[in-house]
């Protein structure tokens, strides 16, 4: 049996085994933008045994309307705040957003699948 996942309207799978050799490529790199809603952030709060608005001062900054995830420099890399070089994984994996839960089939990598590609050593062609 494949351990392939695959979603309809997407032309590509994901080997979810790639993981364990990738070392976050998904969660590090150039900087970018992890989108939480209202009710993330609760649950993140509460993952982390914080109170929230201890999280969100702490782990969220603003963008427009919206908040994302901190990151922290490493070297010349943008980390997710949640990024944990020493496990080379989520530290809080359990309540991840919904944007890190649903990589690598977002929408935007229907049309950039090479980039996808280099970032990811999972994707296969179906």
């Amino acid at each position: 049996m494949s351990d392939l996942i695959r979603q309809d309207g997407f032309d590509y799978a994901f080997a979810p085994s790639a993981c364990e050799r990738c070392e976050g490529r998904c969660c590090t790199g150039e900087s970018g933008n992890i989108f939480v809603s209202p009710q993330e952030i609760a649950a993140l709060a509460v993952h982390l045994k914080m109170d929230e608005s201890l999280f969100r001062s702490t782990y969220l900054v603003k963008r427009g309307y919206s908040f994302s995830l901190k990151e922290q420099i490493v070297g010349m890399s943008h980390d997710c705040i949640f990024f944990d070089r020493k496990i080379n994984g989520c530290g809080v994996y359990e309540a991840r957003p919904t944007q890190c839960r649903t990589f690598p089939f977002w929408d935007y990598f229907k049309t950039h699948l090479a980039e996808l590609k280099r970032e990811c050593p999972g994707i296969t062609d179906v």
